[in-house]
C-alpha cells in the first residue's frame, strides 16, 4: 500500500507534470485562502504573525524576482523564515515570479496599493481545522521533494 492509497489521493506525478500540478495547487490554495481571509502577505507582516500565532501557520511561500537575488536583507529574512518553518514543521516553497503572485492575490484590500508578496503565509484560524485539497496536494509535494531531491524548499512554477 502506498502513501497515496492510505490518504486516498492520486500518486504524485513524475517530472514536469508533477511541477505543473504543484503550481496549479498553489494557485488554487492562494485563491481559496484569500477568500477565507487566511492569507498574510509581506515579510514584516508574516514575521509578526509567526511571532504572535505560530501554531496557526500551515504553509509558507517565499517569492523573488531576478532583481531580488542581490538583496541581502531579503535573503537574511528568507533564511530566518525558513529556519522558523523548519523548526515548526511548516511546509514552505519558493516561487520565482512575484508578478504572477500579484496577478493571483491582487493589491491590498485596504489601500488598493501593491503589497509586499515576498512572503505569503497561509493560516488556519479555525479550531476545527481547514481541509483544503490544494493544501493537502502541496503538503504531499513538499514531502516528496524532501524525499526525492533532499530539497527542503522546492521551487514551484505558477501556471500562466
Amino acid at each position: 500500500m502506498t502513501l497515496e492509497e492510505i490518504h486516498g489521493q492520486e500518486p504524485v506525478p513524475a517530472g514536469h507534470d508533477w511541477m505543473q500540478g504543484a503550481g496549479k495547487a498553489l494557485h488554487e490554495l492562494l485563491v481559496s485562502a484569500q477568500r477565507r481571509g487566511c492569507l498574510t502577505a509581506g515579510v514584516y507582516e508574516s514575521a509578526k504573525l509567526m511571532n504572535v500565532d505560530p501554531d496557526n501557520v500551515t504553509f509558507c511561500v517565499l517569492a523573488t524576482d531576478e532583481e531580488d537575488e542581490g538583496d541581502i536583507a531579503l535573503q537574511i529574512h528568507f533564511t530566518l523564515i525558513q529556519a522558523f518553518c523548519c523548526e515548526n514543521d511548516i511546509d514552505i516553497v519558493r516561487v520565482n515570479d512575484v508578478a504572477k503572485l500579484a496577478a493571483i492575490v491582487g493589491p491590498s484590500e485596504e489601500s488598493g496599493e501593491p503589497r509586499d508578496l515576498h512572503c505569503i503565509l497561509i493560516t488556519n484560524p479555525n479550531e476545527n481545522g481547514w481541509k483544503d485539497p490544494a493544501l493537502e496536494k502541496l503538503n504531499l509535494f513538499c514531502e516528496e521533494s524532501r524525499n526525492v531531491n533532499n530539497d527542503w524548499v522546492p521551487t514551484i512554477t505558477l501556471p500562466e
